[in-house]
């Protein structure tokens, strides 16, 4: 009897671990984005997409048998801080990344994730510097580089505003000074008159000299090339120095937070935007897993986040849990995810995205001008 006993509480034991096992086998993607300093907001929205991508696939069951699990990794956006997050998530064991979110953080640590086989795709790092001439194959992105979006903004400037003198600046890193370059070689070349192309430093207070000299340049447009924090203050700046001149940013300006920022002033910005995906009728059913989770599912990264979590996703599903088969995969393939069919070229670019213009309201709403 006792034996029998014993046998059966092993046996019970047994099964108990086994259960466990099956329970905790998880994969594992990491989601490295600022969750701290002035662009947190932005990183929350990389956060929800892939989230909520995740929240979906694990309710139906997970990937062959296995639950996804998320973790949050903070490199602040800063290129000195990405290396060493990088080698946290080699660390960790990790073996797929939606991030990061900024292009100086993304170059710094691309060489990283692809040395050591881990796939990153990318949501928001719009600079060509990421895959021009680096021959990464496990570096992705879910949008399109700054030399697509500068050209949409340059060719709105040109054809609608026709204004008389530019301005155009930037903050002095790879995304700003990036798209404003694009910009700036096609105003060039179609004529119009750059009477200012400097950098300005974020994170500054005061920029009441960078607004002397616009006025003193007699400038009726500005194109500036970076995030919320400086557009906001550019803009209300220049508003309470009596400047009456429009404003335009690239996507990395279209955050909530610069209502507050820029106050009145911010009414009628201009903003280059993936397009509103959200509006798609084939994403219904993606746009309501965001509502209810309160999430929106609007803004510039949530719908890039959900599909780089996707195709990760999708891709493991196909292949297995080996990043080498997951980024072959991914190369070869066509997926269907909220921005429509996705696919890549070599580089890791995407074959095909589309930049939108909006005008920006101090509510936070937009309204589609192309």
């Amino acid at each position: 009897m006792k034996l029998r006993m014993r046998l059966r509480t092993a046996l019970t034991a047994l099964a108990a671990t086994a259960f466990t096992f099956t329970v905790q086998a998880q994969i594992k993607i990491a989601i490295v984005i600022p969750a701290s300093g002035p662009l947190t907001k932005t990183g929350d929205m990389i956060t929800q997409g892939v989230n909520t991508a995740v929240e979906l696939v694990n309710a139906a069951g997970g990937i062959n048998g296995k639950q996804v699990q998320t973790t949050v990794y903070d490199d602040g956006c800063d290129p000195k801080q990405s290396p060493k997050v990088a080698n946290r998530v080699l660390d960790d064991k990790i073996h797929y990344i939606v991030g990061p979110l900024c292009s100086g953080a993304t170059i710094a640590a691309a060489p990283i994730y692809n040395s050591q086989r881990v796939v990153a795709v990318t949501p928001s790092a719009t600079s060509p510097a990421l895959t021009d001439g680096n021959d990464y194959h496990y570096i992705f992105r879910t949008i399109g580089p700054d030399n697509e979006q500068g050209a949409v903004a340059a060719r709105f400037i040109i054809d609608k505003l026709k204004p008389r003198k530019v301005a155009m600046l930037h903050d002095k890193q790879a995304y700003g000074r990036g798209i404003v370059n694009t910009a700036r070689k096609i105003l060039g070349r179609e004529g119009v008159d750059v009477a200012m192309y400097e950098g300005i430093t974020p994170g500054l207070k005061d920029y009441s000299d960078v607004i002397d000299r616009l006025r003193a340049a007699g400038v009726d447009f500005v194109y500036f090339g970076g995030y919320h924090n400086e557009m906001g203050l550019l803009m209300r700046q220049a508003r309470e120095a009596g400047l009456n001149m429009r404003m335009m940013g690239p996507e990395g300006v279209a955050n909530d937070e610069i209502n507050s920022i820029g106050g009145d002033a911010v009414e009628g910005m201009l903003v280059t935007l993936p397009a509103d995906f959200s509006a798609v009728a084939r994403n219904a059913a993606i746009v309501k897993a965001f509502k209810d989770k309160k999430r929106d599912p609007s803004g510039a990264f949530q719908l890039t986040s959900y599909a780089a979590a996707q195709v990760i996703m999708d891709s493991i599903k196909a292949v297995g849990d080996d990043p080498t088969l997951v980024a072959e995969h991914m190369h070869k393939s066509t997926f269907q995810t909220p921005l429509g069919p996705t696919s890549w070229k070599a580089n890791g670019d995407l074959t095909a995205f589309e930049f939108q213009v909006f005008e920006w309201h101090k509510d936070g709403s937009k309204t589609l001008v192309k």
